[in-house]
This record gives structure tokens, C-alpha cells and sequence, in this order.
């Protein structure tokens, strides 16, 4: 926390550039009503996106890359780690506070926003399931930029199905830990990354049961990374495959219980999820912006495009729907910093707003007409970013199973 405070303080009074959305816009006015270290956090994150990403978010998508200081950019804002407690060099802030700083960082560039949302990802689970001497090996070294991590769950042929993976974890024959062989998919950070979280199965028969969870580093003998994908959108974000062949792990690596994976990755993604619905509605709210300040200066027929009765109601449903999107996410991470149930929640907020993302950057490019179609523009970003938010951490279909799941849960306690 203070050194967000410090960031805040060197921050303000910095003129920021010329951007193509953003500059005119007023606070968020439902932030007000925060406490104060709130509104600093959301303050410094966007004095960042202004001058450090929005203006070259384009550049960097076709460039298929972020420069490396950015990485120690986020560390040294305390944004790689909102959510680790103070003890172990992360902000201390909570998950409130985090789906604040992903919807800024999104607004500025949605390919770093990821970077951000998987260490977090990561050192979720690692804070919540790991002994002291894991946490000192691989927690602290990941909240300040120095190292960044991978989350190793997906597969080729598991999807969304977290209980069906086929890497496999062998007991070793020395009994020193586990030799794990399987590959792994769409594992974003694994470039940059030093280390991360690989969940194998200990046994396909107990699917679920048989499913842990690994802390290694990248740089072992055997972990290989495969190729990089080639992306609709987060471009920038290196996406690639892990490819283990009788990687060894020894067995203090392992985080949680041998069978107990499942259980670490089901409690990490609902945390992840409130990142996930951060990030939406922060790409939402950077498509709003875009298209708000098009309608006032583009004319059509004798009269600034915003005149019009159906471009005021795209941009009235946009608003809407970013709004409605923040509150949500806000409230999925009041509900976890105040230790009450929120799978429900964060399902619905990850839900809604990647679905707004969608919509908000689709009606954008309809306000912008040929303007947004064309990479001038990032009105074409924003939609190719915001597809891919209804797919990770969960589908949309999903989510809507997570949610009627609960509600049916709900009603027959009733």
C-alpha cells in the first residue's frame, strides 16, 4: 500500500500525452464512495494507462510483444501482486482493489492486463494453499516484477473440463517426487515466465480426486515451450504450449495435498475471475470512451454524430452495461475480502461483463463506421481483445452452469 501511495504522489502532476479516448473523462463517479485508498489506487493505475499504455497499446498488438520494463513497470506499482499481504512484498490490498486496477490496466492495454491477472492468478494460490517455506521460494519473488509466473491447467484436449487432464505425475522411484509428462495449452505468460503452477493427475481414474497441483520452475530439465500461437486479439501476451517429458518435482513442491489440484484451481479461478470481469470492463469502458468522443466531433448530416436518436442509444446501452459490469465486479471482491461465499458472484460479474466487452466494442465500431473497422483506430483492437474474455477462466456456458448450479443450491435450503 504505501508503495502505491508513493507511485500516486510521483505520478500526479504528470501532463498526460495525447491519446485517442480517455483524456476528457471524469472519475467514476460510484467510486466516490469508496475509502480513500481506493480512489488513490484507481488514480495511480490511470495516470499509468495514460501515459505509459493507451497511447502505443496499438503498436505493441502489432508488434506482438511488450518491451521488458513494463513487466517491472507493474511490479514496481505494486500491481503484480494487489492482493499478497504486505508480509510477503505484495500491495495488501484485496480483491476489491484489484478488480479496480485490472479495469484501468485493461482500459490501457488488455495484453497486459493479462501478465498482471495471471501472477495474480498464481500468487492467489500459492498465498492461500502454500507452506512458509514455498512462499518464500515461490511467492516473493514474483510480486515485484523481478520474476513472473504461468498458471499450467488447460490442455489440448481438456478445455473447460479442469478434471479431465491427461498429464500424468508419476511417483519417482526414489520417492523424491514426481516425474511429470503430459503437455500443456493456451498457457499465457510462458515466454516471459520463470516459474508457475503445472497441475498433473496423480491418477486418471479418480479424475478430479487424482488431480495436483506443482510448483516448479521453467528453467528444469524437460519443460520446454512450444510455439507461440498466433491470436485473434492480446497479441501482445505471449500464449504457447508447455511440453513436459519426465520433468522431476520434488515432492515439497508440491502445493496443497497430493489430490487436492483440483480444489487449489477451482478456489484460484473464482479469485481469478473478479480479475477477469476487471479486465472486461475495463476494455468496455475504453470502447465507450472511443466512441463517445467519435459521436462529438465526427458530423453527419449537418450535426455532430452524437445528435442522432440510434447513436445515443448505442451509447446509452453501452453505459449501461460498463456500469453495471463495475459494480458487479466490485461487488464479487467485497464479498472475498469480507470472507463470505463468492463463487456465485464472481461468476456472474466474469459473466456479464466479458459479454458487455463484446457488445460495447461491437457497438463502437457501428458508431465509427469505416473509422472502425481500420487499425487507425482502436476501436478494432478493443473488439478482437474482448472475444477471448468470454472463453478463458470459464466460458460463458460455464459461468451459466456455475450460476444455476448455486441458485438451485440456493432455493432447496430454502
Amino acid at each position: 500500500m504505501r508503495q502505491l501511495l508513493r507511485c500516486t504522489l510521483a505520478l500526479a502532476g504528470q501532463r498526460a500525452p495525447m491519446a485517442l479516448s480517455g483524456q476528457g473523462r471524469r472519475g467514476i463517479a460510484c467510486l466516490s464512495a469508496l475509502p480513500e485508498h481506493y480512489q488513490m489506487l484507481q488514480k495511480t493505475c490511470r495516470e499509468f494507462a495514460n501515459t505509459e499504455l493507451l497511447p502505443y497499446a496499438g503498436q505493441r498488438d502489432r508488434d506482438r510483444c511488450f518491451p521488458p520494463e513494463l513487466p517491472r513497470r507493474l511490479g514496481e506499482l505494486g500491481l503484480l501482486s494487489v492482493t499478497v499481504k504486505e508480509q510477503y512484498g505484495g500491495a495488501g490490498l484485496g480483491y476489491l482493489a484489484y478488480a479496480i486496477a485490472m479495469e484501468e490496466i485493461a482500459r490501457g492495454d488488455a495484453a497486459l492486463a493479462i501478465l498482471m491477472a495471471v501472477n495474480n492468478l498464481y500468487l492467489g494460490a500459492v498465498q492461500l494453499h502454500g507452506t512458509e517455506a514455498q512462499k518464500e521460494e515461490f511467492l516473493v519473488p514474483y510480486t515485484q516484477g523481478e520474476k513472473i509466473a504461468f498458471y499450467a491447467l488447460s490442455e489440448p484436449g481438456n478445455g473447460s473440463d479442469a478434471g479431465g487432464a491427461s498429464t500424468t505425475a508419476v511417483a519417482a522411484a526414489d520417492g523424491s517426487g514426481y516425474l511429470l509428462n503430459g503437455t500443456k495449452a493456451w498457457i499465457s505468460n510462458s515466454k516471459v515466465a520463470s516459474g508457475g503452477l503445472i497441475f498433473a493427475t496423480i491418477d486418471k481414474s479418480l479424475k478430479n480426486k487424482g488431480i495436483t497441483a506443482f510448483l516448479t520452475r521453467k528453467d528444469v530439465p524437460g519443460l520446454s515451450v512450444g510455439k507461440r500461437e498466433s491470436k485473434m486479439g492480446m497479441r501482445a501476451s505471449s500464449t504457447c504450449q508447455l511440453v513436459l517429458e519426465d520433468v522431476h518435482v520434488p515432492r515439497h513442491q508440491v502445493l496443497g495435498s497430493p489430490g487436492g489440484g483440483f480444489k487449489v484451481a477451482m478456489q484460484s479461478l473464482d479469485c481469478g475471475r473478479i480479475g477477469i470481469a476487471g479486465q472486461a470492463t475495463g476494455i468496455a469502458q475504453a470502447a465507450l470512451e472511443l466512441a463517445v468522443d467519435y459521436a462529438q466531433k465526427r458530423q453527419a448530416f449537418g450535426q455532430p454524430l452524437g445528435k442522432l436518436q440510434m447513436v445515443q442509444q448505442k451509447l446509452a446501452d453501452m453505459a449501461l452495461r460498463v456500469e453495471a459490469s463495475r459494480l458487479l465486479s466490485w461487488r464479487a471482491g467485497w464479498l472475498k475480502d469480507n470472507g463470505l461465499p463468492m463463487t456465485k458472484e464472481a461468476s456472474m460479474a466474469k459473466l456479464y461483463a466479458s459479454e458487455a466487452a463484446t457488445f460495447c466494442a461491437h457497438q463502437c465500431i457501428q458508431i465509427l463506421g469505416g473509422m472502425g473497422y481500420v487499425t487507425d483506430m482502436p476501436a478494432e483492437l478493443y473488439y478482437r481483445n474482448a472475444r477471448v474474455t468470454e472463453i478463458y477462466e470459464g466460458t460463458s456456458e460455464i459461468q451459466r452452469i456455475v450460476i444455476a448450479s448455486a441458485i438451485i443450491r440456493e432455493y432447496a435450503n430454502q
